[in-house]
């Protein structure tokens, strides 16, 4: 049987440095603000009708579509890959998903 010194000796250790722990926290940050505004963009999507002349369905849409995308990306960048718990969570619409990463010129 081999004894391996507690981490504190060895110099390992399970706690972010300083650095680490407010880069996460600024990646953390940033998702949640990512999150917030695809779900408001998505909100303004779902409550929009026929009879709305202020907005068209379609700039709604790209906004939507946007949003979702910066939310994945964000995701990626923080290490969370799989996108399929977000499309279930926020309930994005195929034509949203249709779109993502189409660049309009």
């Amino acid at each position: 049987m081999s004894l391996r010194p507690p981490r504190s000796i060895s110099g390992q250790s399970s706690a972010l440095t300083p650095l680490e722990y407010e880069l996460a926290s600024a990646r953390a940050d940033a998702l949640g603000r990512q999150g917030r505004k695809a779900e408001a963009a998505l909100a303004r999507l779902a409550a929009w009708s026929p009879g709305d002349g202020m907005v068209d369905r379609q700039t709604l849409l790209e906004e939507a579509s946007q949003a979702v995308w910066a939310l994945l990306i964000q995701r990626e960048i923080c290490g969370l890959h799989n996108g399929k718990d977000v499309i279930k969570r926020y309930e994005i619409p195929g034509e949203v998903l249709a779109r993502l990463g189409a660049v309009r010129r």
